[in-house]
């Protein structure tokens, strides 16, 4: 479980490192999304990931703060969530505005052999 998990954050921070080294305005707006959603589930691995346990307390353990997962991390990425996306909404209509004004998509304006 933790190898796949450790796998699924590498490939989405190497995708989205990729991405973000990319010339066009939309390919570095998705790169920055997959960079965030490589943070989020980085921070929720933080949070003491378990298998083979059940979502609901059982009467035997309520009492024990060790065999409960910690409640920080889910809420710091619920958060970053939200951010996140209102970020992305964001980006996309400065992306929508900046092509209107440049008529091209390209981070630094310029078509390549211009």
């Amino acid at each position: 479980m933790e190898i796949v998990l450790a796998l699924g954050i590498s490939v989405l921070a190497g995708s989205g490192v990729w991405l973000l080294l990319r010339s066009r305005t939309f390919q570095v707006i998705i790169g920055l999304s997959l960079l965030s959603y490589a943070v989020n589930l980085f921070i929720i691995a933080m949070g003491r990931v378990r298998t083979d346990a059940a979502p609901i307390l059982d009467s035997h353990a309520a009492g024990d703060p060790a065999s409960l997962p910690d409640p920080l991390p889910q809420a710091l990425v619920l958060t970053a969530i939200v951010i996140s996306f209102a970020t992305t909404a964001l980006f996309l209509v400065v992306l929508l505005a900046s092509r209107g004004l440049t008529g091209t998509d390209h981070v630094d304006g310029r078509e390549p052999g211009s």
